[in-house]
């Protein structure tokens, strides 16, 4: 589990607005030059950003804070001051931000492109030179306004990750096997418990246009929801899927139990989570007593959900594949019928002058005083 880091707690920083200029022109043979201080440059803002490429939210670990640039100070000759340079926070598809000591939801991304994003934190507004205040009855105005200062936000990063099925199963059920024979994935797989710790995705190829996303698990045992075993950690996973294939291993001589305490463990966690769309996989049939089992599973599952697809299979022996294949195809094109997300486009506009510092309520800066603060 070292590999995998699926929540961050990270500080960011937009930078604050750099401080208006207080000069006046001097030059031979022009009296009364008048003022020209420049205005101070705007702070740097705050961003997010998808990349598809990203797995885990290991960088954000390493780095607790994000620091936006301060806007640069204005200067004589009506020089503005350079705007302070963005952070851009990557993260991967599924992660969502929220508020660390509110809790309140900020963002969640999930279908967005990696050309688009997310501003959060806008940088102080670059305060107004001396420039701005001459009139006629204050020629040489000996004041400017200070830069806003920026703002300052702790969040809680986590990461889901997004599939379009997700395994569900206990310990040793053949959920990496089923993961290794329909995927190009390669997860460890072993005839002992726990073999997956991470969470593992494959890609089920069905056309030249469309493939499915298969996410693998770690095993759930009774009581994951309580936080027993590897699985409360991230059943929260399983949220992000479409749909689940719940996985029965019928050569276990509890196997007619499994599936109701698998169920049972999911609405314990999340009432939404255990509606979702299934189908059940009763694995390992080529075992001896297995295929037998696998019937009476089959049975008492049909007996009480009759529209819930059952199918015997043997992932290692290739037995009955081809039709579970097709089915978990089927289940993913049914689901995903008619679910379009309308788009969404903010583009706002601003002038220049819309970045620097107008509030005539705010600290003015007078000659002699403090002219930055230390970053």
């Amino acid at each position: 589990m070292i590999n995998f880091a699926d929540e961050a707690v990270i500080e960011v920083r937009s930078g604050k607005g750099g401080n208006g200029c207080i000069s006046f022109r001097r030059e031979k043979y022009i009296p009364r030059g008048g003022p020209n201080g420049g205005d101070g440059g705007k702070g740097g803002d705050v961003l997010f950003c998808v990349k598809r490429n990203m797995r885990t939210l290991a960088k954000l670990r390493n780095k607790v804070v994000f620091k936006a640039k301060n806007g640069g100070d204005g200067s004589s000759w009506n020089k503005f001051g350079k705007d302070g340079d963005d952070v851009m926070i990557a993260v991967p598809p599924g992660t969502t931000i929220r508020d660390a000591e509110t809790g309140e939801l900020i963002k969640e991304f999930t279908d967005e492109d990696e050309s688009e994003q997310f501003l959060f934190l806008k940088g102080g507004k670059g305060g107004w030179g001396n420039v701005h205040f001459k009139s006629s009855t204050n020629q040489a105005p000996r004041y400017a306004h200070s830069g806003t200062p920026g703002e300052v936000r702790t969040l809680k990063v986590e990461l889901s990750v997004m599939a379009d099925v997700g395994l569900v199963g206990f310990p040793n059920a053949g959920k990496s096997s089923l993961l290794a024979a329909c995927t190009n994935a390669r997860p460890k797989v072993a005839p002992y418990p726990f073999t997956t710790k991470i969470p593992n995705l494959g890609v089920l190829h069905v056309d030249d246009e469309r493939d499915i996303i298969i996410a693998d698990i770690p095993g759930i045992i009774e009581g994951a929801s309580e936080g027993v075993g590897l699985g409360i950690q991230f059943l929260k996973h399983i949220s992000r899927t479409s749909c689940l294939i719940f996985m029965i291993d019928c050569a276990d001589e509890n196997c007619r139990t499994a599936y109701s305490t698998l169920k049972s463990e999911l609405a314990s966690f999340s009432a939404e989570l255990a509606s979702k769309p299934r189908m059940v996989l009763c694995n390992k049939i080529d075992v001896a007593g297995a295929k037998e089992r696998a019937k009476e599973v089959v049975d008492a599952i049909h007996a009480d959900e009759p529209d819930t697809a059952v199918i015997a299979v043997s992932v290692t022996a290739n037995m009955n594949m081809r039709g579970a294949k097709l089915h978990i195809i089927k289940m993913v094109d049914e689901q995903m019928v008619g679910e379009r997300e309308s788009g969404r486009q903010e583009q706002p506009v601003s002038s220049f002058l819309a970045s620097r510092s107008v509030d005539e309520t705010m600290k003015v800066q007078y000659p002699g005083s403090e002219r930055a603060e230390a970053e």
